[in-house]
């Protein structure tokens, strides 16, 4: 997949793009309802001109941004994007605040980009719902790679966006503060396989997958290897 194409088929409602951003790579998407063309980036994590370059390259109307959890390179543009157009920001769960208010000494460690911290005008929780135009996500609360991580869900395009809970052929990261590795195996055999194996995700960064392929032969998550 190129690094900036549609994520979607068109003939599903939700239309997307991917965007990696900053030295890590980190894919934020953006994605719309072509109805409405109302949308929202999901872990606008850095190159905040780079990013509106391309939501007005789509013609798109940002209503709000979505946060997967507190890393600095899934939202140290979360801040800027959000005062300068006087938006919304929904998620992560409340359990990475810590993450999110460590983001300015974050960006001075890695080198990156000076990155405000910010309070979401929506903390979410398992079972929630976001909305983005005239579509609804669904919430889904995966603790592991961060305490507060969430996944959002689209049933009708079948899409999960996961942020750093699994990757092609890999897992997240569970050696940070407050990182723990049972809980994120829990949180993609209990919460995200039963999603169904069909269904596309966007990881957090590479290349997309699809859960029923990390089923068959990812190395930390396939059934051979989960013993559940």
């Amino acid at each position: 997949m190129s690094t900036e194409s549609a994520v979607a088929d068109p003939a599903v409602r939700l239309r997307g793009e991917i965007i990696p951003v900053t030295s890590f790579q980190q894919n934020c998407t953006l994605i719309w309802d072509p109805t409405t063309m109302r949308g929202a980036l999901v872990d606008a994590g850095g190159e905040a001109a780079r990013l509106l370059e391309r939501v007005a390259h789509h013609g798109v109307q940002l209503e709000k941004l979505l946060v997967t959890h507190g890393h600095l390179d899934h939202a140290g543009a979360v801040a800027e994007i959000a005062e300068q157009l006087n938006l919304p920001i929904e998620g992560p769960h409340q359990d990475d605040a810590f993450w999110i208010d460590g983001m300015p000494d974050a960006a001075k460690q890695y080198g990156f980009p000076p990155a405000r911290s910010f309070v979401p005008q929506r903390w979410l929780q398992h079972g929630d719902t976001v909305t983005v135009g005239s579509l609804t996500l669904d919430v889904l609360h995966c603790p592991g790679h961060t305490p507060g991580h969430v996944v959002f869900h689209h049933p009708a395009s079948q899409l999960a966006m996961v942020g750093d809970v699994i990757f092609q052929n890999s897992i997240g990261r569970t050696d940070f503060p407050k990182g723990n590795h049972a809980d994120l195996i829990r949180s993609i055999r209990s919460r995200l396989f039963p999603l169904g194996d069909e269904v596309k995700f966007i990881p957090g960064h590479g290349p997309m997958s699809t859960f029923g392929r990390e089923r068959q032969i990812n190395p930390y998550v396939a059934d051979s290897v989960a013993g559940d």
